[in-house]
């Protein structure tokens, strides 16, 4: 707060007031207590000297003529530079409505003239204590992130590394499946097992990129208007594997329900909500994909008879870093990163995303669009 050369000094205090006697009797109070004070007698004043030189804390009286105590709290909360400098009013002003008004400016705190020197002293420690704790709180943010920083660009590296070389294993698999009348049952099993997983990795590699270029604004979308049906229809032939066997259903209206989104991403979204059903869903349950029109949106839900999620993990069933927490638990709501990536595919897109569920009914995951009208009407 105060620089290098004055390390004995307790704070660096503006203080404001259009009365020379008791501007002169407060900052020498001030300089005696172990501040450095700088007296200014206007508005105007006060501005140019906080933009000069940022001081700790503002004393600040209210009624000056030209611009009085109320404004000048007002533009310096406008000024990026001085906002979060703490401001506290001084004033003969009594009434409540001119304390309310000190507080809705931005002021901080307020003490009543003729004013006692202790509690005055008492009140700026205070706020210069708080206000050092907000600058280190921020110090340690800025250096949380940049580590944050350093660590997902380690991790983005390392993955994207890795999705080469697990490609490549993936295709020697696949080769071999075609050979699988030269191989035992046994060895066509292993094979597929092997490709199984790999792909499973894959997947995942490119969910994690995908978050990352999401949550970095580098992922551009390619929208046009899209019908969600055959959005939709898609995304279960894609999971042909995982619903045989299984109920799933597709209900829709008559006509068409069209949104303006990114199709491939807005697929990509209803597979993984559609795949994370299933995989909580017992075979004896059943998963229907619903498409609606809610308004001026078009809604897509995902709604299954599964185990269904408590009510604690509703809240955070998106955050990636909820999903560590519940492995840790022993109790997985979702499959790796597929919901995270769903909630930031919809937001991306002007969308939203949520759940409701009740444990041992199911789930209903949903999302909603903006929907394009290509007929009257719809």
């Amino acid at each position: 707060m105060s620089s290098p050369g004055e390390d004995t000094i307790k704070g660096n205090i503006l203080v404001v007031d259009d009365t020379p006697a008791s501007l002169k009797m407060l900052a020498g109070l001030l300089k005696d207590a172990g501040y450095r004070a700088r007296p200014v007698t206007s508005g105007s004043l006060a501005l140019q000297a906080a933009a000069a030189e940022p001081p700790d804390l503002i004393l600040l009286d209210i009624t000056m003529p030209g611009m009085d105590g109320y404004e000048v709290c007002q533009r310096l909360k406008e000024n990026q530079a001085l906002k979060e400098v703490p401001v506290l009013f001084i004033s003969a002003l009594t009434e409540t409505t001119d304390k309310v008004k000190a507080f809705q400016a931005g002021g901080l705190d307020f003490v009543t003239k003729p004013f006692q020197f202790d509690e005055v002293r008492a009140r700026v420690e205070t706020h210069l204590a708080l206000r050092r704790l907000q600058l280190e709180l921020e110090r340690k943010y800025r250096e949380l992130r940049k580590l944050e920083q350093l660590r997902d660009n380690l991790t983005h590296m390392i993955v994207h590394d890795l999705r080469t070389p697990l490609t490549g294993i993936a295709g020697y698999l696949q080769l071999l499946q075609l050979k699988a009348d030269l191989l035992s049952e046994d060895q066509r099993r292993y094979v597929d097992g092997a490709k199984g997983g790999t792909t499973t990795l894959i997947e995942m590699i490119s969910s994690l990129l995908d978050v990352n270029r999401l949550e970095s604004g580098e992922m551009p979308l390619q929208e046009e208007t899209c019908d969600l049906s055959v959005i939709a229809a898609q995304a279960m032939k894609s999971l042909e594997g995982l619903t045989i066997g299984r109920s799933v259903i597709l209900e829709r209206p008559e006509e068409p329900v069209y949104a303006i989104c990114d199709p491939a991403i807005i697929q990509r979204v209803v597979g993984n909500l559609l795949g994370n059903a299933l995989k909580f869903t017992p075979k004896s349950g059943s998963v229907s994909v619903v498409i609606l029109r809610q308004g001026d949106l078009s809604r897509v839900e995902i709604r299954d008879t599964g185990y269904g999620i408590p009510s604690e993990y509703l809240d955070r069933v998106f955050d990636k870093f909820a999903q560590v927490e519940a492995r840790e638990e022993h109790k997985n709501y979702s499959s790796g990163l597929g919901l995270t990536f769903c909630k930031l595919a919809t937001e991306a897109h002007g969308g939203t995303i949520g759940v409701f569920s009740e444990v041992g009914k199911g789930s209903t995951f949903w999302f909603e669009l903006n929907r394009a009208n290509m007929q009257a009407g719809l």
